[in-house]
């Protein structure tokens, strides 16, 4: 199975008037599956992931959020937790059924506010990947670090490899840049930049942010009823074994798996291993396709 001939790409129209970009696959009768990505990120990312859902009969919808990938920046510079919920509280609103809720990190975010707060329509199901309320200070620096630097592009994709690789060190190095291209834009000066708006991480740093958006995460997950599932990477510097028990307490019906060869990004460590994590869960919680 080819999966571009599987995929639909297409666009949403959010309050605002920003366009965001997605792929969507799979029968129009299957369970929904909305995939969302991790700040920094793209919907390629999911690649594998759609492949084997849409192949299992799942309705797949993967967004690249708003300031990322082919989603349009916000001239405004508004990447609030409260802008990203309401643009997927759109993208919901076009199903004809309950989705599940797949988020790796802000994805993760968006969708436990989202839904514990009520914001959006109740989902079938929520996954919650390498994200908790209480996650470790040093290993979100890193994602932001990361993110901020080499504000002034790369001179080649190989320079961006290099970078990745040094971010990475427990990921083996890609053979081909093909997936590392779709995360980067060559731009008239002949640099390469990644694909996201510098303002997406604007202040998300600060222990400020970092506390009101735990404690807005703790009592949105005191209100989480729907079946949830925490895939943690077992070598993730954001996310420690303490921070998932925290949140057993606040989601005492959640299951938890530990990736063990996985580090924040679970899905791009250990494709496989997730995917069939994700299948499990999703024909245990939601039966077939």
């Amino acid at each position: 199975m080819n999966l571009t001939d599987h995929l639909q790409e297409t666009r949403f129209e959010t309050a605002s008037g920003l366009t965001l970009a997605a792929d969507i696959g799979g029968p129009e009768t299957g369970q929904p599956v909305i995939l969302l990505h991790g700040g920094g990120q793209t919907r390629h990312s999911w690649s594998k992931a759609v492949f084997e859902l849409v192949a299992a009969g799942y309705r797949v919808i993967s967004p690249d959020l708003r300031g990322h990938g082919e989603s349009q920046w916000c001239p405004l510079g508004r990447y609030t937790l409260d802008d990203y919920i309401a643009d997927l509280g759109l993208i919901v609103a076009t199903l004809p059924s309950a989705p599940v809720l797949v988020g790796a990190s802000l994805g993760g975010v968006v969708s436990l506010i989202g839904q514990g707060e009520q914001r959006l329509p109740r989902a079938r199901a929520l996954v919650l990947v390498d994200v908790v309320p209480r996650m470790e200070t040093a290993g979100v620096q890193e994602v932001i670090d990361f993110m901020s630097t080499n504000p002034g592009g790369f001179v080649s994709i190989e320079a961006a490899a290099d970078a990745v690789a040094q971010y990475l060190p427990h990921r083996s190095r890609r053979s081909s840049n093909d997936g590392l291209l779709k995360n980067l834009r060559q731009r008239s000066d002949g640099r390469y930049y990644w694909h996201w708006d510098p303002a997406v991480h604007n202040g998300a740093g600060s222990p400020d942010y970092i506390e009101a958006m735990a404690r807005r995460m703790e009592e949105a997950a005191r209100l989480i009823d729907v079946p949830t599932l925490v895939v943690r990477g077992g070598q993730s510097r954001v996310v420690s074994p303490e921070g998932v028990a925290h949140l057993a307490e606040l989601i005492p019906h959640a299951g938890y798996v530990d990736v063990a060869a996985a580090g924040h990004m679970v899905a791009g460590d250990q494709n496989d291993e997730f995917n069939a994590i994700i299948r499990e869960f999703l024909a245990s919680s939601c039966g077939s396709a």
